[in-house]
């Protein structure tokens, strides 16, 4: 007897250990076997400056891309800096926008500013032509520009600045319009013809949370249809003819390029960790849109509605976006406070969802009442597995219960959950958004655990007062675990993603007292009426 106990422990314990390596598998985001820490590490490509096709595409984009110097530009090289008050760009002497940093208090790490990207890699309007001479010389001759001076304010309405480059056989032209929300224009002039390449950037480097995000690049299509390539998953020889939208993007931040009418042709090369990076190929003057910043609804659609495109959820953007719109709406006309929105939105979801969740709850207390006699069916027929499949067939009929009816209420929130997930990850508007008290930054796991330990909590007394219909003892006992791993998974999660789990828990808490009471109260008239009937 001691023998087999110790077996079902052992058991228990190997499969909630498979339960914890799956679960954190999937939640967290996969690792490229060579990926690189872009704040620490040149690329391969960016270590070996000398050999000019380090980073190639296929023929089929034919691009020459002559990398960056390993030691990127000096800050001595600095020739502009851009201030609007909530982010500072500095202008290297290519005329790139390498680097941008936020100002406002939300966007803080550790109480530092935020810089969006890594001091090596592509910045955004770096310039790669076709021809080997040109190229070179393109990242050693420095830009002039029309306006004296190093700093740029831009607090009180746009500016614009022309950055011009002489090289041997041409020269270059970036009229670039700087926008106070993180927008700007560019006209991109070359003074006779020549093929060259301009990119957005390599992608954002400010978000360093092991959350399953995806992390790459983002292609609107000429037909409106998005499609991700995401770091480590790049071919090298994908092009786009007539895009939309270039996004790099991370959890949080893009930087992007824009032509919603005459569209782009997108090339994306392969860098050697696997990641995208994306170029404009062009061969006459061009002139385009872009924005660097944080994804948030309200900034990125006051430049154009269709740039929250960008605003990637992956598989379940059908459900992420609707639900983000209503929750949205919620903070905008009924509260003002996303903690509360969240709450209130999950209210909502329940009480959609109520009338199939009553079917499945009231099918579960139908079950639980079939459990004695399902085991002495068990037991009678346990040498005839087809008989017992027939007898438990015509025992449920003759009861009006549905074995899968239980399933229903979780399998309703598996979508919901991952839809909010995804939602939950991605919004900008919640970092640094306080619900109360200790809660100061919904985007945050709880610092003193105290959600996660509720909602766990919770999830225990639902599961006590849930009825349940379990014939396996194993399976009741790993069951019973559930509350513990969810605890554990959810201690570092956003406060929000837990906020609205812990919520959802007591309302479900207060609909399965509903449904308990309503069940007795039509059992007790069930029996009533059949003892009027005798």
């Amino acid at each position: 007897m001691e023998q087999k106990d110790l077996q079902k422990r052992l058991l228990i314990a190997l499969t909630l250990s498979i339960l914890i390596f799956i679960g954190y598998g999937y939640l967290l985001p996969k690792t490229p076997q060579n990926s690189i820490d872009a704040n620490t590490t040149t690329t391969q490509a960016q270590a070996t400056p000398s050999t000019p096709n380090t980073i190639t595409s296929q023929a089929k984009t034919d691009i020459v891309a002559e990398p960056a110097p390993q030691d990127d530009v000096a800050q001595s090289e600095v020739i502009l800096k851009v201030n609007s008050g909530k982010f500072i760009w500095v202008i290297d002497k290519l005329a790139r926008i390498s680097q941008a940093t936020l100002l406002e208090e939300k966007y803080k790490e550790e109480g530092e500013l935020r810089n969006l990207f890594a001091k090596e890699g592509a910045k955004p309007l770096e310039i790669r032509f076709k021809d080997a001479t040109l190229a070179k010389e393109a990242f050693e001759i420095s830009y002039t520009m029309d306006f004296e001076g190093k700093e740029l304010a831009i607090d009180q309405g746009s500016k614009t600045v022309i950055f011009t480059q002489k090289l041997s056989t041409l020269s270059v032209t970036k009229k670039v319009t700087f926008n106070t929300n993180g927008s700007y224009e560019v006209e991109v002039k070359t003074s006779q013809h020549a093929e060259y390449f301009i990119t957005n950037g390599a992608r954002p480097q400010a978000d360093k949370s092991k959350y399953m995000v995806a992390k790459g690049a983002l292609i609107k299509r000429a037909s409106g249809e998005i499609e991700v390539i995401e770091d480590g998953d790049a071919k090298g020889d994908e092009s786009f003819k007539g895009a939309k939208i270039i996004s790099s993007f991370d959890r949080y931040y893009t930087t992007l390029f824009y032509n919603l009418k005459q569209g782009m042709n997108i090339s994306i090369l392969k860098e050697t960790n696997g990641d995208p990076l994306s170029f404009i190929a062009l061969n006459s003057d061009y002139a385009f849109g872009g924005y660097i910043g944080p994804k948030e609804y309200k900034t990125l659609s006051s430049i154009n509605p269709e740039l929250t495109s960008v605003i990637e959820y992956g598989w379940f953007t059908f459900l992420s976006e609707p639900f983000f719109t209503v929750i949205r709406w919620i903070h905008d006309h009924v509260v003002a406070n996303w903690g509360w929105a969240i709450v209130i939105f999950t209210i909502l979801v329940k009480l959609i969802l109520f009338p199939l969740s009553y079917k499945g709850m009231m099918s579960m207390q139908k079950l639980k009442e079939l459990a004695p006699k399902m085991k002495d069916l068990k037991e009678k027929y346990k040498d005839d597995k087809q008989k017992l499949n027939v007898k438990m067939m015509e025992l449920y009929q003759k009861n009006g219960a549905n074995p899968l009816g239980g399933c229903l209420p979780l399998l309703l929130q598996i979508p919901v959950f991952f839809a909010l997930y995804r939602v939950l990850l991605n919004a900008d508007e919640l970092q640094g958004a306080p619900w109360i008290l200790w809660i100061q930054d919904l985007s945050r796991m709880d610092p003193y655990w105290v959600l996660p330990l509720l909602m766990g909590v919770s999830m225990y007394l639902q599961q006590r007062i849930t009825p349940s219909n379990f014939t396996d003892p194993m399976q009741e006992k790993i069951f019973k675990f559930f509350p513990v791993i969810m605890t554990v998974f959810f201690i570092t999660f956003p406060a929000g993603l837990v906020l609205y789990w812990f919520t959802n828990n007591i309302l479900s808490i207060a609909q399965q007292y509903y449904i308990n009471r309503a069940f007795e109260k039509k059992k007790q008239q069930e029996i009533a009426a059949h003892h009027h009937k005798n």
